[in-house]
Protein backbone atom coordinates (compact mmCIF):
# COMPACT_ATOMS: atom_id res chain seq x y z
CA UNK A 1 0.00 0.00 0.00
CA UNK A 2 2.61 2.17 0.51
CA UNK A 3 4.13 1.86 -2.46
CA UNK A 4 1.17 2.64 -4.41
CA UNK A 5 0.51 6.03 -2.23
CA UNK A 6 4.59 6.87 -3.49
CA UNK A 7 3.65 5.90 -6.88
CA UNK A 8 0.60 8.19 -6.73
CA UNK A 9 2.64 10.98 -5.46
CA UNK A 10 5.45 10.61 -8.29
CA UNK A 11 2.28 10.63 -10.83
CA UNK A 12 0.92 14.02 -9.18
CA UNK A 13 3.79 15.68 -9.14
CA UNK A 14 5.03 14.98 -12.75
CA UNK A 15 1.33 16.00 -13.83
CA UNK A 16 2.08 19.17 -12.14
CA UNK A 17 5.04 20.09 -13.69
CA UNK A 18 3.13 19.35 -17.07
CA UNK A 19 -0.01 21.98 -16.17
CA UNK A 20 2.48 24.71 -16.48
CA UNK A 21 3.87 24.11 -20.04
CA UNK A 22 2.67 25.31 -23.18
CA UNK A 23 3.73 26.28 -27.11
CA UNK A 24 3.89 29.52 -26.91
CA UNK A 25 6.53 30.05 -29.81
CA UNK A 26 4.98 31.67 -33.36
CA UNK A 27 7.49 32.21 -36.09
CA UNK A 28 6.01 35.19 -36.91
CA UNK A 29 5.85 36.84 -33.71
CA UNK A 30 9.43 35.36 -33.28
CA UNK A 31 10.76 37.28 -36.35
CA UNK A 32 8.84 40.44 -35.63
CA UNK A 33 10.32 40.93 -32.37
CA UNK A 34 13.80 40.35 -34.00
CA UNK A 35 13.56 42.69 -36.50
CA UNK A 36 12.38 45.32 -33.41
CA UNK A 37 15.69 44.79 -32.06
CA UNK A 38 14.42 42.58 -29.18
CA UNK A 39 16.02 40.15 -27.44
CA UNK A 40 14.35 36.98 -27.74
CA UNK A 41 14.90 34.07 -25.65
CA UNK A 42 13.64 30.68 -26.41
CA UNK A 43 13.17 27.60 -24.64
CA UNK A 44 11.71 23.86 -24.88
CA UNK A 45 10.07 21.84 -22.93
CA UNK A 46 8.56 18.06 -23.19
CA UNK A 47 5.62 16.83 -20.90
CA UNK A 48 6.65 15.36 -17.31
CA UNK A 49 10.25 16.97 -17.65
CA UNK A 50 10.68 17.71 -13.99
CA UNK A 51 14.29 20.13 -14.99
CA UNK A 52 12.00 21.68 -18.23
CA UNK A 53 9.26 23.23 -15.20
CA UNK A 54 12.08 24.25 -13.30
CA UNK A 55 13.84 26.28 -16.31
CA UNK A 56 10.69 27.47 -17.41
CA UNK A 57 10.35 28.70 -13.78
CA UNK A 58 13.30 30.90 -13.69
CA UNK A 59 12.35 32.49 -17.39
CA UNK A 60 8.55 33.31 -15.85
CA UNK A 61 10.43 35.08 -12.76
CA UNK A 62 12.50 36.97 -14.75
CA UNK A 63 9.90 38.04 -17.42
CA UNK A 64 7.25 38.95 -14.38
CA UNK A 65 10.35 40.30 -12.59
CA UNK A 66 11.64 42.17 -14.81
CA UNK A 67 15.57 41.38 -14.21
CA UNK A 68 17.90 41.93 -11.37
CA UNK A 69 18.18 45.10 -9.49
CA UNK A 70 21.14 46.05 -11.30
CA UNK A 71 19.89 45.27 -15.01
CA UNK A 72 16.55 45.33 -16.54
CA UNK A 73 14.72 42.53 -18.67
CA UNK A 74 12.86 45.10 -20.77
CA UNK A 75 12.86 44.42 -24.32
CA UNK A 76 12.96 40.95 -24.30
CA UNK A 77 10.45 38.72 -25.61
CA UNK A 78 9.53 34.67 -24.43
CA UNK A 79 8.69 31.66 -26.02
CA UNK A 80 8.62 28.19 -25.09
CA UNK A 81 8.04 24.91 -27.44
CA UNK A 82 6.97 21.33 -26.88
CA UNK A 83 10.30 20.18 -28.40
CA UNK A 84 8.43 16.93 -30.08
CA UNK A 85 7.04 19.74 -32.42
CA UNK A 86 9.26 18.89 -35.14
CA UNK A 87 8.82 21.96 -37.31
CA UNK A 88 9.94 24.48 -34.79
CA UNK A 89 12.34 21.72 -33.21
CA UNK A 90 13.69 21.30 -36.83
CA UNK A 91 14.13 25.63 -37.38
CA UNK A 92 16.01 25.81 -34.27
CA UNK A 93 17.77 22.96 -34.81
CA UNK A 94 16.72 21.38 -30.81
CA UNK A 95 17.25 18.29 -30.08
CA UNK A 96 16.61 17.87 -26.43
CA UNK A 97 14.55 19.51 -23.77
CA UNK A 98 15.50 22.02 -21.32
CA UNK A 99 17.19 23.86 -24.42
CA UNK A 100 17.41 27.17 -23.78
CA UNK A 101 18.28 29.98 -26.97
CA UNK A 102 19.19 33.49 -26.69
CA UNK A 103 19.04 35.44 -30.08
CA UNK A 104 20.21 39.03 -30.67
CA UNK A 105 20.56 40.86 -34.01
CA UNK A 106 18.99 37.71 -35.80
CA UNK A 107 21.63 35.63 -34.44
CA UNK A 108 21.52 33.17 -31.85
CA UNK A 109 24.30 34.03 -29.03
CA UNK A 110 23.54 31.50 -26.59
CA UNK A 111 22.75 27.89 -26.22
CA UNK A 112 22.39 25.52 -23.53
CA UNK A 113 21.06 21.84 -22.70
CA UNK A 114 19.81 20.99 -19.52
CA UNK A 115 20.42 24.52 -17.47
CA UNK A 116 18.24 25.11 -14.54
CA UNK A 117 20.34 27.19 -12.44
CA UNK A 118 18.68 30.53 -12.00
CA UNK A 119 22.06 32.28 -11.48
CA UNK A 120 23.62 30.92 -14.90
CA UNK A 121 20.17 31.63 -16.57
CA UNK A 122 20.21 35.09 -15.71
CA UNK A 123 23.65 35.76 -16.49
CA UNK A 124 23.14 34.49 -19.75
CA UNK A 125 20.19 36.82 -20.22
CA UNK A 126 22.50 40.03 -18.82
CA UNK A 127 25.32 38.93 -21.06
CA UNK A 128 23.07 39.76 -24.25
CA UNK A 129 21.74 42.52 -23.23
CA UNK A 130 25.36 44.16 -23.04
CA UNK A 131 26.46 42.85 -26.07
Amino acid sequence: MKKFFILILCLFTLNANALDKETTFDKKLFDKAQSEGKVVIVSSWIKYCSSCAGQMKILKTAKKEGGLSDIKFDNIEYFAFDVTNKEIADLLKVQFQTTLLIFKDNKEIYRSVGETTEDLIYEAIKSSIKI
